[in-house]
């Protein structure tokens, strides 16, 4: 006989431990491979979360993935801590979001005690030379299948197109979000708006807001390096390039915590390291303030991402039951897409520089498209073959 009871207490406990160990293996592994940005890792959590472990559909992931284009913070691990939350609820948005950082958190600051000793970068170019067409690959499979969903009509298809050329204007992303987002809500919803006037959907306001410093300039104590990143993770939009913005001008320009050269450095270690490019912030707690500095620049700038993701995620479902949510949603999918797109030009101009690097992507599509090689092999193998390229080189 089929058996219909409800589980009970004990088996609801074995059973959220249960989900709750199969986020550790799988963040943790994301956290050590997930090499190229944002825009590869939501590609290689893709192919984790919908493709292998079939934990949520593709349209899931697009609705938090779009969510979290509206709230500061580091977009992809604020995407791992939402696939936390859903798939083992508060314990998991903290387990997802802890072990996507900790693997970058932990090289950058071993990296960083290097430089402090020996005022100089481990060389790892020839790891990353392989490393990136391989990266391309991913995020090309990505971006196939997220646009199977994302562009499901005519409007969400405009929407797309013209977040690419207008993102090639300069136009701010967040702007860019918000309109691709109102504009599909207003066409999807034109009848009602003819029928009567609806109450549209409220957007907090969510522009960048400058980091002020204080008028004296603080020592650069735990507590201060805390603080200085606790807003810069309360507030930030955009990709590391713009972190490198407001790190220059508060940290190099105002305060004089660091040279220009450190501060590049540090950017290039959150760039030649895994995970999130926020654990730059982890490289620069260091150059300040040593251990107790590192620790207080991690917790600072990936807080508030964990408190904005569990204040936003319950309301992730309402919203798509909403036709004005909904349109709305579909729209930032849409931009989403189109900024993933033009991120990944911008990576393609960097990783495919010669006749080697093109041929790797190539066979990456391949293996990608036609046997279905797992994303994390073809990391190992392409770091493995940058190396020995350039080592037959010298």
């Amino acid at each position: 006989m089929e058996d219909n009871r409800l589980p009970n207490s004990a088996e609801l406990v074995k059973l959220q431990r249960q989900k709750l160990k199969e986020l550790v293996p799988v963040f943790l592994k994301l956290g050590t491979i997930a090499f190229g940005g944002p825009a590869a890792h939501i590609a290689l959590m893709d192919d984790e979360v919908v493709k292998r472990r079939q934990w949520m559909s593709r349209e899931k992931l697009l609705d938090l993935l779009g969510i979290t284009n509206l709230i500061p913070g580091p977009n992809s691990t604020e995407l791992a801590i939402h696939i936390g939350y859903e798939r083992a609820g508060w314990q998991g948005l903290i387990v997802a979001g802890f072990c996507f950082i900790v693997p970058a958190t932990l090289m950058v600051w071993a990296i960083a005690a290097i430089y402090v000793q020996y005022q100089t970068l481990p060389q790892v170019e020839g790891l990353l030379y392989g490393i990136k067409p391989v990266i391309m690959a991913i995020v090309i499979q990505a971006l196939w299948k997220l646009g199977k969903s994302a562009l499901k009509d005519l409007p969400t298809i405009a929407a797309g197109v013209m977040v690419i050329l207008c993102s090639f204007l300069k136009i701010n992303e967040i702007l860019l979000l918000l309109g691709a987002g109102l504009s599909v809500m207003l066409v999807k919803n034109r009848d009602r708006i003819r029928a009567n006037f609806a109450l549209l959907l409220p957007v907090a306001s969510v522009l960048p807001v400058s980091v002020q410093a204080p008028p004296t300039v603080a020592p650069a104590s735990s507590i201060n390096v805390f603080l200085f990143f606790l807003k810069i993770g309360s507030v930030l939009y955009g990709s590391g390039y713009v972190l490198l913005a407001f790190l220059q001008r508060d940290l190099v320009e105002r305060s004089h915590w660091l040279t220009s050269q450190q501060l590049l450095d540090a950017v290039a270690v959150g760039q030649i390291t895994p995970g999130p490019v926020f654990t730059t912030a982890t490289f620069i707690g260091y150059l300040l303030a040593g251990n107790g500095g590192a620790i207080a620049a991690t917790l600072g700038i990936f807080l508030p991402a964990f408190v904005f993701v569990a204040l936003v995620n319950p309301f992730v479902p309402k919203l798509r039951q909403s036709a004005w949510a909904s349109g709305f949603l579909d729209g930032v999918n849409a931009a989403s897409l189109g900024l993933m797109a033009v991120v990944t030009w911008q990576l393609g101009q960097a990783a495919l520089i010669n006749g080697f690097t093109v041929a790797l992507a190539l066979l990456s599509l391949v293996a990608i498209f036609r046997y279905r090689v797992n994303s994390a092999w073809l990391v190992l193998a392409g770091g493995v073959a940058g190396v020995t390229a350039q080592a037959l080189s010298l």
